[in-house]
């Protein structure tokens, strides 16, 4: 179970939310500030941060810029005391998964983690795939490589014989060869592993 990462500094509300989340079974950590989780952001597992928007010091919003920006890609669930509309939806822009007002109920907390713990998933299975992908195309041959990128671009197996100087039964040859290593059956499976790998922006 992946912990939960609280940050506000309001004691009651911290230890609060630590109450409700260990009642339920889950790992929590508590901070009373932004600078004090991103002081021990380097030692906290992967999880899920349930921050204030308003906060003594650094600010919510801030706070989940800062995150990005030192590459943290726990997902963040916004709490706030106030039904502001237009720091719910800057947060939800920032990259927020949730945006709960308090005083939130039980099922309301325990939702929006779970939504977060759903997104975590979703987003490391994306990163999974995608260094898969370029696994298997790194595995490629330079020419084999060079017609998938071609092909990528939306060129013609005759524009890219050309642009190689060689003949388009060869890349003929090469987008086989490629297809095979790859395990796909199919131009658009090719093109499908090309794209989450990147290749378009090599």
């Amino acid at each position: 179970m992946l912990p939960i990462h609280i940050v506000d500094d309001d004691d009651g509300v911290r230890n609060s939310i630590g109450f409700l989340l260990r009642a339920e079974g889950m790992v929590y950590t508590l901070h009373k500030s932004a600078e004090a989780f991103l002081a021990n952001l380097p030692e906290l597992e992967l999880g899920c941060i349930l921050v204030d928007l308003r906060l003594d010091g650094m600010q919510g919003i801030e706070f989940m810029q800062t995150l990005r920006d030192n590459g943290c890609s726990m997902p963040v669930v916004m709490m706030s005391g106030h039904a502001d509309v237009a720091s719910a939806v800057l947060a939800m822009k920032q990259g927020a998964t949730d945006f709960i007002l308090k005083p939130f109920s039980k099922a309301e907390l325990l939702a929006a983690v779970a939504e977060a713990e759903r997104w975590l998933a979703q987003t490391h299975k994306g990163m999974q795939e995608k260094a898969d992908a370029r696994h298997m195309i790194e595995a490629l041959s330079q020419r084999e490589r060079q017609v998938l990128v071609g092909l990528a671009h939306g060129k013609s197996n005759k524009t890219i014989a050309l642009e190689i100087g060689i003949s388009p039964r060869t890349i003929e040859i090469y987008r086989s060869n490629a297809m095979r290593k790859l395990g796909v059956r199919s131009l658009p499976d090719m093109l499908h592993l090309a794209f989450l790998a990147g290749v378009m922006d090599d």
